[in-house]
């Protein structure tokens, strides 16, 4: 599995000095609210993977969170559910992920289709890659900043972060 730092940086000459020194990276992501959720404020966590990265941003082995079968499949017809759920969830889902509006998840950990459609064929494997795809894309809504490779710019071997940083020295100037 691929190293995960977390490190406060409050300051944005505080990250451009561990960027230069640590980095480059080619994730690094951070919360955009505050109270942020599930970091700690002005927490950033930075890796080569993504993986990885989203798994310590869950806390994954902490939790011990895993994909599980749910309980119930389209097979059994004497269960409701939501057309788009899959009989797929994440044991353990994060609490304070319950208010997030994601395609990829109902609030209590339940897949939906946008993860994968279902099908008898899928194994756990499948639908962990399919799940952390699904929700890199969709980090940066639900109260994330992710930062990775800007193929287009000729840098996809580390994450593009000179326009955040350009951003956050302008929001730290005085008045």
């Amino acid at each position: 599995m691929g190293e995960v730092i977390g490190k406060i940086l409050p300051t944005v000459t505080e990250f451009k000095a561990f960027w230069k020194k640590q980095g480059p990276f080619r994730y690094a992501l951070t919360s955009r609210e505050f109270p942020p959720t599930l970091l700690a404020p002005e927490e950033w966590l930075f890796s080569d993977e993504i993986i990885p990265l989203l798994k310590a941003l869950m806390k994954w082995d902490e939790r011990k969170m895993k994909i599980v079968a749910a309980p119930f499949s389209r097979k059994k017809q004497n269960v409701l559910k939501p057309e788009t759920l899959t009989p797929w969830k994440i044991n353990n889902f994060p609490e304070e992920w319950e208010t997030a509006v994601c395609d990829a998840f109902t609030p209590v950990g339940h897949l939906t289709q946008a993860v994968v459609p279902e099908s008898d064929t899928v194994d756990v494997k499948t639908v962990e890659a399919a799940f952390f795809k699904c929700l890199e894309g969709e980090i940066n809504d639900i109260g994330y900043v992710l930062l990775g490779p800007e193929p287009s710019l000729g840098s996809p071997a580390s994450a593009f972060v000179d326009d955040y940083v350009k951003e956050w020295e302008s929001d730290d100037l005085p008045c």
